[in-house]
């Protein structure tokens, strides 16, 4: 069955995984579910501990840097929506350049470039010309966009990116299809198989995850921890990343109140990414500002890697680039606003819960003795060799 599954896509072998679970995803599901074998606090001293054997007290910061935010997507849970009645823009390389600097002079030196997969406004060669003008300040930068072939993941690679981000969101398939109505994302397999194209495309940091809250929880981690054990034998030359981001209000649902039947709560949360770095040492785990100051704050010493800090999820949402050319898009046309009087930037992705500025979270890092790390990569250590 190993030779089968060797020739074989994550897409292709994932239901028989879920059927017939291997020995590491029988095990992952023993320790989230079997609370007096396995005790929350032994779990947490046990993840710290293997945390501090492989990444030393560390923990890297990055921003996300949205590009934009037009979408041809039709997806229910999320603010950037085709449908969404939403102010839009799209910054030029020029305003790109300017967020970019102005997150460069708070420290950053590792960028995730953000977004809608709108082929019209994000258009060919734009994702390029962002990265070529942005790779000799930032070192380290990531996209995270609409899912690609192969070659052209190796377009985007040799431009400048070494990282890239695709969560598949949910991974109850009844379920993605039911939140995914209109768009190229309401291919399930071709989303679940983007990991495994930009690895042949040739980027060496690919994170995945989940939105908690779309589907049962439960099912999300095993699905999780059967697509990262897929990774690892099979893209082996690649560093991982996993997050567990947790729904958040959205542009067209501010009132936003989690279901409780597919809530991730509190303690879970912990005892999940306790048993991902018991299970994955060397795996990175990131927690966003999606969660509250006082639960990263608790995360950061147990197995967190990188945290993003200061962030904003609209587009020129640091500098307010992009401010003069907010609009509508009405099936894919731009639609101009009758009034700008209240229109001041554009519309945010979601609201996130730690607002605290980047010194801030680097400054309560440190009061835990953990070190804040701006910067882990430089080309020039390709040249040395």
């Amino acid at each position: 069955m190993e030779r089968i599954f060797a020739a074989m896509a994550f897409a292709d072998v994932f239901p028989q995984l879920l059927e017939r679970p291997t020995p590491l995803m029988r095990r992952f599901e023993r320790m989230l579910a079997d609370e007096r074998a396995y005790g929350l606090e032994a779990l947490a001293q046990q993840s710290q501990q293997i945390t501090r054997r492989h990444f030393g007290k560390t923990m890297r910061l990055f921003a996300p840097l949205y590009l934009s935010n037009e979408c041809v997507n039709n997806c229910s849970y999320c603010g950037f929506s085709r449908d969404a009645k939403i102010l839009r823009t799209t910054l030029t390389v020029e305003q790109v350049v300017r967020e970019a600097r102005h997150l460069h002079g708070l420290g950053f030196r590792n960028l995730l470039l953000v977004a809608g997969e709108h082929p019209k406004f994000v258009s060919e060669g734009y994702l390029q010309d962002c990265l070529d003008a942005l790779k000799s300040f930032i070192p380290t930068l990531g996209i995270e966009v609409g899912p690609m072939e192969d070659d052209q993941y190796a377009e985007i690679v040799a431009h400048g990116a070494e990282g890239l981000v695709v969560y598949q969101e949910t991974y109850d398939r009844e379920v993605y299809q039911t939140l995914h109505t209109a768009g190229p994302k309401k291919n399930f397999d071709w989303r679940l198989d983007c990991p495994e194209r930009a690895y042949k495309g040739g980027f060496r940091r690919i994170g995945i995850g989940a939105l908690f809250g779309l589907a049962d929880w439960k099912l999300e981690a095993m699905a999780l921890c059967a697509h990262l054990e897929y990774l690892y034998k099979h893209c082996w030359k690649a560093q991982f990343t996993i997050a567990f981001p947790r729904m958040r209000p959205y542009a067209g649902n501010y009132e936003y109140v989690p279901d409780p039947q597919r809530l991730l709560p509190d303690k879970s949360l912990v005892r999940m990414i306790a048993v991902f770095r018991i299970l994955f040492p060397q795996v990175g785990i990131v927690v966003s500002t999606r969660e509250p100051s006082s639960l990263r704050d608790a995360l950061a010493p147990i197995g967190v890697t990188h945290m993003s800090a200061g962030a904003r999820t609209e587009p020129g949402g640091y500098t307010g680039a992009g401010s003069d050319d907010l609009h509508l898009t009405v099936k894919g046309r731009r639609v101009e606003l009758e009034s700008r009087s209240g229109c001041e930037k554009a519309t945010e992705q979601f609201q996130i819960h730690d607002t605290r500025s980047a010194n801030e979270i680097a400054a309560m890092l440190s009061a835990q003795k953990i070190d804040p790390v701006w910067k882990d990569w430089d080309e020039a250590l390709l040249a040395a060799n």
